[in-house]
């Protein structure tokens, strides 16, 4: 159900509340403001999570971008080792 539709039907419950006995309304209002207060915490949650998940993300590119960096460096610094030990040899 998107947001959309949770209001609509929201709205013809408490349109249905406003129909029935006075006895019964405030307490049934007081559970559909429940409902919408959770509802709508449910849905910033759900929106502080996707922020987490696309920053974990954006984190773990950078932290592959870097050991990926780091691996051609340890190559050429290894080559370089390499070429020097074999100059040392050669004399």
């Amino acid at each position: 159900m998107n947001d959309r539709d949770f209001h609509t039907r929201l709205g013809e419950l408490l349109t249905k509340i406003n129909d029935m006995p006075e006895g019964e309304r405030d307490r049934l209002r007081q559970l559909a403001d429940e409902t919408k207060t959770r509802h709508d915490r449910v849905k910033k949650a759900i929106g502080e999570m996707q922020e987490s998940l696309d920053y974990l993300r954006l984190s773990v590119k950078y932290l592959v971008f870097d050991l990926e960096a780091t691996r051609r460096e340890n190559r050429y610094l290894k080559d370089m080792l390499a070429r020097s030990a074999g100059e040392d040899n050669a004399e």
